[in-house]
């Protein structure tokens, strides 16, 4: 299937091609990027909802019960396609992943409303893989109204899904020693709804009283000059010349309880999700998110493609392993070697 083949079958809805197009993603090949170019005017419509939070939170299985709300939604609100980005680590020895989120959505098998991608991390941090906004992207274009992003399990530095979705849920559980670790790891500061999975375990008042208090502690709403998603929260927080500033109150995380094994209070998180859709777009905060989202993408791309046009212009790897033992013998600093390298010059 030629290039321009290939993304109109995708406008058309064929899950072939569009399989077909995040592998070529995936693996950053110069068609899929090709393909990209002619479909990202027909993206900025999907609801991005990123999931993250702790290993054995039960992430999987609350977002496959996502999943089937939005294609059998409450009275009131309309079914929607969905696109389900799951990413798993990859072996740090092998380069291999298991992609085992699928076990948990076999459920959803069969709906031509859903599209289930798994995807390895290879290597990459922050709970992301590279070419994850590229695939969402893609699933954007091809109609899917509702993107649910499951990031790998979060530790202290894994918050990057904050910066790609619109609406961020953490996910947490009784009994597995998680609270602490969450304000020293801020993941609470990038939480758009809290949810207490697992919620029929022993403890889950505990963990949920834990987590409001915290997040009175940690959460930037609470904070003058606080951050949340990139963006100041004050009256008049990232507003462009010419701007004026909107008198919306600051949204305030709920704290849910879910079992996402029977279903349980995943309507009421559903709504939950659709009432902070609401706030982002009566505040004029989406627009700004989508403004830092992309802001964001544009860095990383470039940071890439400039390493990678060095790499080509002077970064053998004979010039490198020089640089490296020049350091070794404490002739070249690091700040030094750099920008020796990025000169092209080495004495």
């Amino acid at each position: 299937m030629i290039l321009m083949e290939l993304a109109d079958a995708v406008l058309q809805g064929n899950r072939l091609a569009l399989a077909r197009l995040l592998t070529q993603v995936e693996n950053d090949t110069p068609e899929g990027r090709l393909a990209l170019d002619s479909l990202y005017a027909h993206t900025g419509k999907a609801h991005l909802i990123g999931v993250t939070g702790a290993p054995g939170t039960g992430k999987s299985s609350l977002v496959n019960q996502l999943a089937r709300a939005y294609r059998n939604p409450p009275e009131g609100y309309a079914p929607q396609r969905v696109g389900i980005v799951a990413v798993d680590p990859s072996s740090p020895f092998t380069g291999g992943a298991i992609l085992g989120d699928r076990v948990r959505m076999r459920d959803l098998a069969g709906d031509p409303g859903v599209f289930i991608r798994s995807m390895a991390t290879r290597g990459s941090l922050g709970g992301l893989a590279a070419a994850t906004a590229s695939m969402v992207l893609a699933l954007d274009a091809a109609g899917y109204e509702v993107v649910l992003i499951e990031t790998v399990g979060a530790g202290q530095a894994e918050v990057d899904i904050a910066r790609l979705a619109h609406t961020t849920l953490v996910i947490e559980a009784p009994g597995l020693g998680d609270e602490i670790q969450a304000i020293k790891a801020g993941i609470l500061e990038i939480a758009d709804l809290l949810v207490v999975n697992k919620a029929d375990r022993p403890g889950v008042e505990n963990t949920e009283r834990a987590l409001r208090g915290m997040l009175q502690l940690a959460h930037p709403t609470h904070r003058p000059g606080g951050l949340h998603h990139g963006f100041a929260i004050t009256e008049r927080a990232s507003l462009e010349p010419g701007e004026v500033a909107l008198e919306t109150p600051a949204w305030e995380p709920p704290v849910l309880r879910t079992v996402a094994t029977e279903g349980t209070g995943v309507v009421e998180l559903y709504r939950e999700i659709a009432r902070h859709r609401q706030h982002l777009e009566s505040s004029g905060e989406w627009a700004r998110r989508e403004r830092t989202r992309l802001q964001s993408e544009l860095e990383v791309l470039l940071q890439a493609t400039l390493v990678t046009r060095w790499k080509g212009a002077y970064g053998s790897p004979e010039v490198v392993q020089e640089v490296v033992e020049r350091m070794l013998r404490r002739e070249l600093s690091p700040w030094q070697a750099v920008t020796a390298l990025l000169d092209g010059f080495i004495e």
